[in-house]
């Protein structure tokens, strides 16, 4: 019974810092500018734009998939200030992005 104890741990200990590791390693920054998009979308997720809710569409146009404005139930005041945004804030990687309104 102690056996099975001792190895239960050993392999417990292994396998959480393999983990850890694993964690750092493999560690991606997120690109805060999609939060920032999907908080001033109007968040419906009706799924009008084509993507499954305003955080899909965020990421689409954030990381340059999406270049068209499809969201239909954000008002004008959202969409400009969100294409401004864009258009003004570079990435990581140090681009803009430039969505057609």
């Amino acid at each position: 019974m102690l056996n099975a104890i001792l190895m239960m741990l050993v392999l417990g200990a292994l396998l959480g810092g393999g983990l850890g590791i694993a964690a750092k390693v493999f560690h991606v920054e997120p690109d805060e500018r999609v939060d920032y998009v999907a908080a001033n979308l109007p968040g419906y997720n009706c799924g009008g734009c084509g993507y499954p809710g305003c955080t899909g569409f965020a990421d689409a146009m954030v990381s340059g998939d999406e270049s068209n404005w499809k969201c239909k139930p954000a008002s004008a005041e959202q969409k400009q200030k969100i294409i401004d945004y864009l258009k003004n804030t570079p990435g990581p990687d140090g681009k803009t992005v430039t969505i057609k309104g």
